[in-house]
């Protein structure tokens, strides 16, 4: 898996946008009132349109639909059978399916360093935290696993306080913290008790990540947001370079006219374990690329992004 940086012989062009497409600072300076906020403003933002995403879809299992009766939820009104039959009809669904989503967060250190102001780190915990709201709303308990150093409560819960509990720990940079990704991983996998939903947030610099995402995929449905620096995939056009790997301090030299990461490489390797990827680079907009990998899961075509 490729390495991360935190010292090289030339500086990289620091990054003009904000910490998330918001304009916000990054998570650990927010009060906790307007993380709240922001967390609700993008889980707005993303389930906007992926009402039939897989990951996001509700806990209930949809069993029919039948006439309308006073008194029904107008929430549950079957607009499509209702606009085709003139006649007003309720969606009707079983008892909960309770399908977990788990949301593995990886928060070593080199998710915390960067070439930009809105770095890996940043963007894990606010796409978690989006994710994991919009699962909360669709009735699919949600567990965070933290990939790290850092342990939460990772038992699946439909409370958004356990969800903010298990964040809070997350949220702070850590520039000393080792990666576990794999590992924390397999203890996931290995816990849940029946197939669920595991979305990956990280930079998969884990060399085990990869073997741990197939070993997932066999028995659920698994997701990758691959998140990538700008450093990572562009040559820096700097000639040599003195670097250090981020988590394990090691030194090293590299050529600044190759890109330190091989994404098409490290992509293709993702889709063949079986799962669906969907890359992003920090310091462009995540928004409607997330959007659009959430409404496209369960479509035929796997791996879109």
């Amino acid at each position: 898996m490729p390495l991360s940086f935190t010292e090289r012989s030339t500086t990289a062009a620091a990054a003009t946008t904000g910490a998330t497409d918001l304009g916000l600072p990054p998570p650990e300076q927010l009060a906790r009132g307007d993380f709240e906020m922001v967390i609700r403003r993008l889980a707005d933002d993303l389930a906007f349109g992926s009402d039939a995403s897989r990951l996001l879809g509700s806990g209930l299992e949809y069993a029919g639909s039948r006439v309308y009766e006073p008194g029904d939820p107008v929430r549950q009104l079957d607009w499509r059978r209702t606009a085709r039959t003139g006649v007003a009809h309720v969606r009707e669904y079983e008892a909960l399916k309770r399908t977990a989503v788990h949301l593995v967060v990886d928060t070593s250190a080199s998710m915390a360093v960067g070439s930009t102001a809105r770095t890996k780190h940043d963007l894990a915990v606010w796409i978690a935290a989006a994710v994991g709201l919009v699962a909360l709303r669709r009735l699919s308990p949600v567990a965070v696993v933290g990939a790290g150093e850092r342990r939460v409560p990772s038992l699946p819960s439909l409370s958004r306080s356990d969800l903010h509990a298990a964040l809070e720990p997350l949220r702070a940079k850590a520039f000393d913290e080792r990666t576990s990704l794999a590992e924390q991983l397999d203890l996931a996998t290995t816990r849940a008790e029946r197939s669920g939903v595991f979305m990956v947030i990280s930079d998969l610099h884990d060399p085990a990540a990869l073997a741990a995402i197939r070993r997932t995929s066999r028995g659920h449905d698994c997701a990758v947001v691959h998140l990538v620096d700008p450093a990572e995939h562009a040559p820096l056009r700097a000639g040599v370079l003195r670097a250090r790997e981020a988590e394990t301090g090691r030194t090293f030299i590299a050529s600044g006219r190759r890109a330190l990461v091989d994404l098409e490489r490290t992509r293709g390797d993702l889709l063949r374990s079986g799962a669906d990827v969907l890359r992003l680079v920090v310091d462009r907009p995540f928004i409607p690329p997330l959007r659009r990998f959430l409404a496209a899961r369960g479509a035929s075509r796997r791996g879109r992004g």
